[in-house]
């Protein structure tokens, strides 16, 4: 099985309150890029990338975040960023994509030229309420294209002023396209609280061969000296129509359709300390569905709907606007967001 997971080596945010954090945001992700084993020629993409998004959002909006990770699926390897702004958005979508048009006078020639040098890239706008933008650059370890079986966004900041972010989560694939998404939230905040929620994810990964219930009741029971945790796991597969899910405690997690939104049960507790009942629920997944799941850190009270075409775009960017439009701002956060791949 191959999985991808995010820790607190491979996944940061940087805050960009003016200028001065853009030379932050391209060291960042020029060390990432480097960790992670791109070549010169990748990490020098991945800098322009991070140097633009940064640029953009000091100029334009004043105020953003800049989430950086490492993706590893298969034998892709690679960095992705999100840019997250509250600003005045972008009027012409169209015309900003267009190349040779900038207006921030940052050192490339704006988002037509982000486009070509990422090797996936989205973008979400309104006029008047912010932009959230996605760029990825991989590469291929194997020696053809691997394909992904899920396409997967996620935004994972800690609270401010720690260190260790006290979400984390997994997500490990097999060959026939099955998938089991672990998401935790360690009790509290700091270092106990990651050590509880890492911990979690990587007994999900080893036990993802099981079903849900199963692997929510070996995770309880592996975090019996940790702090606890908020638990829930989902089981998936890229062809299938049914999402196999249980949780334990409060981990929202919802299934998102052009039709509907249905939002997916746990059981109260506390894996590692408390668990009166585990149960294992089946959902319909229809064809054109996102899986969404997120800590306490985030309101649940987000809808879709209010984002006309937000369904549709890479589920970095839907990952993006809910943390942006829902973070509590006084908690650890993280959004998961699954759809099978195109």
């Amino acid at each position: 099985m191959t999985g991808m997971r995010s820790d607190d080596e491979s996944g940061f945010a940087i805050a960009i309150d003016d200028s001065s954090q853009v030379g932050e945001a391209r060291r960042s992700a020029t060390a990432m890029a480097a960790a992670t084993g791109l070549t010169e020629t990748d990490a020098g993409r991945i800098a322009i990338l991070a140097t633009e998004a940064a640029t953009n959002i000091a100029k334009h909006a004043g105020h953003g975040e800049l989430a950086l990770r490492t993706v590893s699926s298969g034998d892709l390897l690679g960095v992705e960023l999100i840019a997250i702004d509250s600003g005045p958005g972008i009027p012409d979508l169209d015309r900003a994509l267009t190349d040779g048009y900038s207006t921030a006078g940052s050192p490339g020639t704006g988002l037509g030229a982000m486009s070509r040098l990422a090797t996936t890239f989205d973008i979400f706008t309104v006029p008047g309420a912010g932009t959230v933008l996605t760029a990825r650059v991989e590469s291929d370890r194997g020696s053809t294209r691997t394909k992904r079986a899920f396409d997967v966004g996620v935004v994972r900041v800690s609270k401010r002023g720690e260190s260790y972010c006290g979400d984390d989560w997994s997500l490990v694939c097999d060959e026939g396209g099955r998938a089991v998404l672990t998401v935790a939230d360690g009790l509290g905040h700091g270092q106990a609280a990651a050590d509880a929620s890492k911990r979690a994810v990587e007994i999900g990964a080893e036990q993802s061969g099981g079903p849900p219930g199963v692997i929510v009741a070996q995770i309880h029971a592996g975090l019996r000296s940790t702090r606890g945790a908020a638990i829930a796991v989902a089981e998936l597969t890229s062809t299938g129509t049914e999402v196999r899910f249980a949780g334990l405690g409060n981990i929202s997690a919802s299934i998102v359709s052009s039709k509907r939104s249905k939002s997916l049960v746990s059981h109260n507790g506390i894996a590692g300390h408390e668990m009166r009942k585990v149960q294992e629920f089946s959902y319909d997944w229809p064809p054109d569905a996102l899986l969404v799941m997120h800590s306490d850190g985030v309101s649940a009270r987000w809808d879709l709907s209010r984002y006309p075409g937000l369904a549709l775009r890479d589920p970095s960017v839907v990952a993006g606007v809910i943390y942006r439009d829902f973070s509590r701002g006084r908690d650890d956060a993280l959004v998961v967001v699954v759809r099978p791949a195109a």
